[in-house]
């Protein structure tokens, strides 16, 4: 049985099957990324839901963790060389399943490193761009007098659409016939876009073609839909 003592986020939220890899997270746009992906490769583990509203990402052990205070982190007990490995940052995450499990990433190396560069795409572009717009549409940023943040945001969110639907046309999936991480990624920034920021009508969402059908299409996947939900929330 693997011991994860040496982690000090294991004293806080213990694990109850320590051979399983461990997920701390709270499902926001970041963190079901890693949940859909664990749904959808069927690798045995345990989620930890980490109260952000209670600052819990900044406690002594959740930083242990994760130095930069943010979910989704990771503990395999069973990870390269029969080691446990501590990994952050969903991107690095998501690779590294993919690597583990086989699945949902290219065989091929070029096509590997095509999929990752839309993985980097969304990590670089997509989530600091809508999570800004939401901020500035929905949350304290709206009662900033200044509207050009907003206007900022607004037109880099619209435009980073447009890539996607660029991207998805004539294609199912961002790597064609072939549903990756990539697609990963992205579906919960899209669907939080439209769906809790409400910013639908301000970025045009309606007159596109491509990426609502394909946002359709991946939160219709049994995995999806389980993963959008995990960690499950405190009442």
């Amino acid at each position: 049985m693997p011991d994860l003592s040496a982690f000090p986020i294991s004293a806080r939220w213990p694990a109850q099957h320590p051979d399983r890899l461990q997920l701390y997270s709270v499902p926001t746009p970041n963190g079901v990324k890693v949940s859909i992906m664990l749904e959808e490769i069927g690798l045995p583990y345990e989620a930890h839901l980490i109260d952000i509203g209670k600052n819990e990402t900044m406690t002594p052990e959740f930083l242990s963790l994760n130095p930069n205070g943010k979910i989704p982190a990771i503990i395999d007990p069973n990870g390269p060389d029969g080691a446990p490995l501590p990994l952050f940052e969903s991107g690095a995450i998501l690779v590294y399943l993919a690597d583990k499990a086989g699945k949902l990433q290219p065989s091929t190396a070029a096509r590997r490193y095509e999929t990752i560069q839309w993985v980097f795409f969304q990590m670089g572009g997509v989530g600091p761009m809508f999570g800004q717009l939401g901020y500035f549409h929905k949350f304290a940023g709206r009662e900033i007098e200044d509207k050009r943040p907003l206007e900022r945001y607004r037109l880099e969110a619209k435009r980073l659409l447009g890539v996607l639907e660029t991207r998805l046309a004539g294609r199912a999936w961002i790597m064609g016939d072939e549903y990756t991480i990539a697609d990963i990624s992205l579906l919960g920034w899209v669907r939080n876009l439209v769906g809790f920021y409400g910013a639908r009508g301000l970025v045009d969402f309606d007159s596109l073609a491509h990426v609502p059908a394909w946002l359709d299409r991946g939160l219709a996947r049994p995995a999806v839909q389980r993963g959008l939900t995990i960690p499950k929330r405190t009442p």
